[in-house]
């Protein structure tokens, strides 16, 4: 007993002593770990600080606390739409997309017509977000988010084009910072598409790194109107910059300098934006990159010796070195809307067509949507469309209600445009030859070659992924980190600092402990007791336990990682992407639920609901296993490992008659194949419309379903007659046959024929004169 006293009892003895008595515990603890920390901890560029600062957290918070308040998601309001947004997607959004011939746009075009460029202007689809006082069309994000999805379903090329004037460009910027002259000036000129806007970002050598922006403007004075005034004297050369060929007016970024000390004495004034019209002597665009065939306008621009007033300046000169906030608050809501709807109109599409595609396409006398390998990659597409509108719709919600959400904008960027190249990957293998052979039929092969184009804009996927999402997230929607980086690296005397870090550290000690003790629980007694809002069905609060269970398992690993590592977990950007990854699931996960709750719980969708949902929890959990098997410290891997895997890290994957549910739900006319894909452009009543054509022989192979059961069935019982087929490998030979046998009637063998032609139509492949790419015909 002695020596257990001595051993065991007296140490612990010693810490409680020490960790009570506050004036003992800062001047032995928590002062040296300050120290610590403030000698470990990598210095904050100015452009990382105010990408930290800018914008707000909001669910993410949640997630980060362990214990998610659920009832913050379930007061906000559904997604819908005004009666003007309604009318507007309805009216002029369908007349675009029925304009719409991506073929001939790609082919012949390599632009939109001119005529539809001239719609665009006339219906103010360049003027969405721009308030109504000003004469744009004033919608919310999710009206905006809305116009891009279905847009996108028909035509990338429109789609981006539509999306770059209403995401980061000179109008939010505008709205935002302008002066009241500016607005005044530009706003209606940008509604009514008398401007057309670009934003010059990114440099050659300055690509992800955009804060390190080579182009600089120097103050100066110069000759601008026949007066002489204070100005900047640019130059700069970008490139990637969305309708640059054709703009008027050019947003540029650049850093500027007062080497002559015009405006003060400090030399570097920073990040700087201005508004240039193209016509200023010494800019340079109308060239044009080439993305993939994919033919909206995108280019350089270039610009030697441009000089420009003050005036020109975004925000006038209180707008000086303000330029990196104005772009990180702008960027985070262009993020969070345009490539997601993007992607989500793309993935509808997938979903439709190819549910569609597998009822109406037969092979070995079966549709191919009954065969199990074609279900698991179409439900697949199914559960990522599910779940990508579910984070879509949440997201644009969070907007509307005032929030900036940056971290949860990167969390849709990234993980939208994966689920757009994982689900037409999906159908691509669906439809098989049909898809690969290029032509004005092919539904799929637009938005094949645009895949890539998504994932590198608006910061490259792999940067997103290793070193925002988590990076971001951890520093701004965790509930201690920030305040403690603040204490420690503050103005304040030492011995302020060190009070409030000293409040904060064991604030966050106690945070970090109750929530491995909370995952521990969980995880042994099945997500008993973990927090689930009130009034749900017990199916429904199992799932929010489930989140719940894995939200306090991520914020106990996060802190782990983030004590032991500190400022290196910056650098070790796979460990960083996996907590990432966790984090974005978690919060698809809610989206999912969300979702499902805001329609009603309705249960013709609970299959996919439920599928999507169970896929993004094992992804959770398999990152999590991932920052414990590759966790460099086996002493903290070993914690991890005991508290919140106390059953083992055996690897788990989606069941497949989940798959399979799914499958065979968007291969049925009815309700939850509508929700899953509303939204999009489902064809027109033009002779030759690919979707159109493929909807109308998706019914009526719906509507001779039971009469061509029977018809093979009888097939089957006569041996193949060439003379009654008419020589052909298909059964209209033997319709009149077995009318006359009384197989169908004489109302069935019609509709047979006429889902027997749709079938043709649907999967023929377009041809071409035999002629190669270079002109020459070929010998016969």
């Amino acid at each position: 007993m002695n020596m257990w006293l001595w051993l065991v009892v007296i140490p612990l003895l010693t810490l409680f002593l020490v960790i009570s008595l506050p004036m003992l515990r800062r001047r032995l603890l928590s002062g040296p770990i300050m120290a610590l920390m403030q000698g470990a901890m990598p210095p904050l560029s100015q452009t990382e600080r105010e990408a930290l600062e800018s914008g707000t957290v909001w669910w993410e918070r949640e997630l980060f606390s362990g214990r998610p308040d659920w009832s913050k998601l379930q007061n906000l309001p559904a997604d819908t739409l005004s009666k003007e947004e309604q009318a507007f997607l309805e009216g002029p959004v369908q007349r675009l997309c029925a304009r719409l011939d991506e073929w001939r746009i790609k082919q012949e075009e390599h632009d939109l017509p001119a005529d539809l460029w001239e719609m665009l202007k006339q219906e103010g689809f360049f003027g969405m977000i721009i308030p109504r006082e000003y004469g744009g069309l004033g919608f919310s994000a999710r009206g905006h988010s809305a116009v891009i999805t279905k847009i996108a379903s028909r035509s990338v090329t429109a789609a981006v084009t539509v999306m770059v004037p209403n995401s980061l460009g000179p109008a939010e910027l505008l709205m935002r910072y302008g002066t009241p002259e500016q607005q005044r000036y530009y706003l209606p000129r940008l509604a009514n598409g008398r401007e057309i806007p670009c934003f010059a970002l990114t440099s050659p050598r300055a690509g992800s790194d955009a804060g390190a922006i080579p182009d600089t403007g120097v103050v100066c004075r110069g000759n601008f109107r026949g007066e002489t005034v204070v100005g900047i004297r640019l130059n700069w050369d970008k490139r990637y910059i969305t309708l640059a060929p054709v703009a008027t007016l050019l947003g540029l970024a650049f850093r500027l300098y007062d080497p002559d000390n015009i405006m003060g004495n400090i030399r570097d004034l920073g990040i700087t934006l201005a508004l240039i019209p193209t016509q200023t002597a010494g800019v340079s665009i109308g060239t044009r990159h080439d993305p993939l065939g994919v033919p909206f306008l995108t280019g350089p621009t270039r610009g030697h010796q441009v000089f420009i007033p003050m005036s020109y300046l975004i925000g006038g000169e209180q707008g000086i070195g303000q330029g990196w906030r104005m772009l990180m608050a702008c960027l985070s809501e262009g993020r969070g809307i345009s490539l997601p709807a993007l992607s989500v109109g793309a993935a509808k599409l997938a979903a439709r067509s190819s549910g569609n595609y597998s009822r109406v396409r037969k092979q070995f006398g079966l549709a191919i949507g009954r065969f199990e390998g074609v279900q698991e990659a179409l439900g697949r597409i199914g559960l990522n469309a599910y779940r990508m509108e579910s984070a879509r719709t949440l997201t644009v919600t969070i907007l509307d209600q005032g929030e900036r959400p940056s971290v949860a904008a990167g969390i849709v960027k990234y993980h939208l445009t994966e689920g757009m190249r994982q689900t037409i990957n999906d159908a691509m293998d669906i439809w098989g030859g049909t898809a690969i052979c290029r032509g004005p039929h092919n539904l799929l092969a637009h938005a094949y070659q645009a895949i890539p184009i998504g994932i590198t804009v608006e910061g490259a996927n792999i940067l997103t992924r290793t070193m925002m999402i988590f990076g971001q997230g951890a520093i701004r929607a965790h509930p201690y980190l920030l305040q403690e980086m603040e204490a420690v690296t503050g103005q304040q005397p030492v011995a302020e600092r060190v009070i409030a870090f000293d409040r904060l550290l064991w604030a966050h000690v106690g945070y970090t402990m109750m929530n491995g003790l909370r995952a521990l629980v969980y995880g042994l007694l099945g997500n008993a007791g973990a927090a689930a809002p009130q009034g749900v069905c017990a199916t429904e609060r199992k799932c929010y336990q489930r989140i719940s269970h894995w939200s306090a398992a991520f914020a106990f690993m996060s802190d782990l990682a983030l004590a032991r590592l500190g400022g290196s977990l910056k650098r070790r950007e796979s460990l960083s992407a996996l907590l990432g990854d966790a984090l974005s699931h978690l919060y698809m996960a809610s989206a999912i639920l969300h979702r499902y709750s805001k329609d009603g719980s309705p249960p013709q969708d609970r299959p996919i609901m439920e599928a999507a949902l169970e896929d993004s929890l094992l992804q959770v959990r398999q990152a999590l296993v991932e920052v414990v098997r590759n966790f460099p410290d086996p002493v903290v891997a070993l914690l991890m490992r005991l508290v919140v895997f106390p059953t083992g890290l055996a690897q788990r994957r989606l069941p497949q008659h989940h798959l399979h549910r799914v499958a065979i739900l968007m291969q049925q006319s009815g309700p939850a194949r509508e929700r899953l894909t509303a939204g999009i452009y489902l064809g027109g009543g033009d002779e030759g419309d690919s979707m159109a054509e493929l909807e109308a022989a998706f019914i009526a192979t719906e509507r001779s379903d039971e009469a061509e059961k029977r018809l093979i069935q009888w097939m089957k019982s006569r041996r193949w007659d060439p003379i009654l087929s008419n020589g052909m490998h298909v059964p209209e030979g033997y319709l009149q046959s077995a009318v006359q046998e009384g197989v169908i009637s004489e109302l069935e063998a019609k509709q047979l024929d006429d889902t027997l032609e749709r079938r043709m139509r649907v999967v023929r492949v377009d041809e071409f004169p035999a002629v190669c790419w270079l002109g020459e015909e070929v010998a016969a």
